[in-house]
């Protein structure tokens, strides 16, 4: 069975039926967390720029705080839908849903 890139064997497939959902939850989540990242890091940039006659600093120092608001949303989001993913695949797995 192929779930994206990789190849998974067919017992390991058979074993957890929810799989193959469970890989694309977690792909759109690490999807998410990119697309965070770009959109944080710009924003954080575009305020900085706004911001540059109170706040004087040199290129280096936004480009570096805008990569570091970035990562931290990214991660954010990412933690979050990769909780989300987890549930979902207990949830698809016990047909319980986790506390």
């Amino acid at each position: 069975v192929n779930l994206g890139v990789r190849r998974v064997e067919d017992d390991v497939a058979a074993k957890y039926p929810a799989l193959q959902q469970y890989a694309a939850c977690q792909s759109h989540a690490f999807l998410k967390g990119i697309g965070t990242f770009l959109a944080g890091s710009v924003a954080a940039f575009a305020v900085q720029k706004m911001a540059r006659q109170k706040l004087p600093y040199s290129l280096q120092w936004s480009l570096l705080l805008a990569a570091a608001a970035g990562s931290l949303g990214s991660y954010v989001v990412t933690r979050a839908e990769t909780q989300k993913c987890s549930n979902f695949w207990i949830y698809l797995e016990t047909g319980k849903s986790p506390q």
